[in-house]
């Protein structure tokens, strides 16, 4: 059994002290990472070969802390130092993969060289060099820094392999721990009714279900807009270097940082819900980026819709439920779901409508997820159908009976859960 890698985030309280020890730590880091991206860039522009993980390990850390320029890296824990320059192999991996067509999805630019007036730093600590421990009493030992108080709002379910340290733009750390936990661990028991959903997703209602639900739009940055109009005035006239403005950025940073605490506690509650109620769910397969620069997109990128999906699709996976993504041209707002008449292309201000065939009066958004649940039932027959033509599907050839050698057996017909 493969087993599964999954973050647990804890607020982290440090001292006066490890505050300093850890901003120390995120200097240091940037710059070995720094120090590495130049050795590298200046080798590709002079000719000379590729610098191996090893070689720049030595450079960088090692040669470096004996120099009178970079002795202070001696200072600091060199297990950060190290992982900071795995981290840079895997974004030149990346970057390698997604040029020769490896690596899918969008594509990836080369590494970047690491600014201090970036707000968000970060350091790894892994567990095979003891560079972190968990003391009894809940504090977090880190190497070189010294116990820091941890608010465990959860246990965690097994050892951590690797803690990362993050510093946000608001001034909050927190700790982000990975643990390894085996996938038949996290499967939710089956539903007995084996229910079903199509969701469409909108900005009015935050999500429709086939079977009437709506989930409402919280709408989290329209509702704090004035209150970041406000704060934002407020940075516009400090002067630039002082100290006050340092304290109105913090503001303006805390108050964005509560619009993405509230939207990801929301996004992770939804998407947990829907996992836990149905055992196949339905979606429409959305164009979020282009979405996201159109005359909507303020609006689109409060809802965060790809983060919606990608969490579907993640716990989907996770609990052992069905997800199928409907394609993003499918005419499901336009179709009637009773007689599958087409009423055309539709205005944004149009939320209901007659079918001309039938007769039947519609909620846009309801019928678009019946329609949606009904593309998903026979995507997932054509599923079915082509597991037991390559002969991949769970079936029971012998049902009981005696079966002679040469005799056929029928293709059985898909689930009654989801036949037509």
């Amino acid at each position: 059994m493969v087993p599964a890698r999954l973050r647990y985030n804890y607020r982290l309280y440090p001292d006066a002290p490890a505050r300093e020890l850890l901003a120390r730590t995120f200097g240091c880091v940037r710059v070995v990472w720094n120090d590495a991206l130049a050795l590298r860039k200046q080798a590709r522009k002079t000719g000379l070969p590729w610098i191996g993980g090893t070689d720049i390990q030595k450079i960088c850390v090692t040669a470096a802390k004996r120099t009178p320029e970079r002795e202070w890296l001696g200072e600091v824990s060199p297990v950060p130092l190290q992982q900071s320059l795995r981290d840079l192999d895997a974004a030149y991996k990346n970057f390698f993969d997604s040029v020769s067509g490896k690596r899918r999805g969008p594509k990836m630019g080369l590494p970047r060289f690491k600014t201090a007036r970036d707000r968000r730093q970060t350091a790894r600590f892994n567990a095979n060099a003891n560079a972190f421990r968990l003391r009894d009493s809940g504090m977090l030992y880190l190497a070189k820094i010294g116990e820091v108080e941890v608010r465990w709002s959860r246990p965690l379910p097994v050892a951590p392999s690797s803690v990362t340290v993050i510093k946000d733009a608001g001034g909050r750390y927190f700790a982000s721990f990975v643990v390894e936990v085996p996938d038949d661990s996290q499967i939710l028991p089956g539903l007995d009714a084996d229910p079903e959903s199509g969701i469409d997703l909108g900005l009015t209602c935050y999500a429709i279900l086939s079977n009437g639900d709506k989930i409402a739009n919280p709408k989290w940055l329209r509702r704090r807009e004035k209150k970041l109009a406000k704060l934002q005035r407020e940075l516009s006239r400090k002067k630039k270097g002082s100290a006050n403005r340092d304290k109105a950025r913090v503001k303006v940073a805390r108050q964005h940082a509560k619009v993405g605490d509230a939207r990801k506690d929301f996004l992770h509650q939804a998407t947990t819900s829907i996992i836990r109620e149905n055992q196949a769910v339905y979606i429409e397969d959305l164009a979020v980026r282009g979405l996201a620069r159109g005359m909507l997109a303020k609006s689109v990128n409060d809802a965060s819709w790809g983060a919606f999906l990608i969490l579907l699709d993640g716990k989907a996976h996770r609990y052992g439920r069905t997800l199928i993504r409907i394609d993003r041209w499918f005419p499901s707002s336009q179709t009637c779901p009773c007689c599958g008449w087409k009423v055309g292309k539709l205005a944004l201000d149009v939320r209901e409508w007659d079918c001309q065939s039938c007769g039947e009066h519609h909620d846009r958004d309801i019928a678009a997820a019946l329609n949606i649940l009904a593309e998903g039932h026979r995507l997932r027959r054509e599923q079915h159908r082509r597991q037991v033509a390559a002969g991949l599907a769970d079936i029971q050839n012998d049902c009981g009976e005696r079966v002679r050698p040469g005799e056929a057996t029928p293709i059985p017909a898909p689930p009654e859960t989801y036949a037509a």
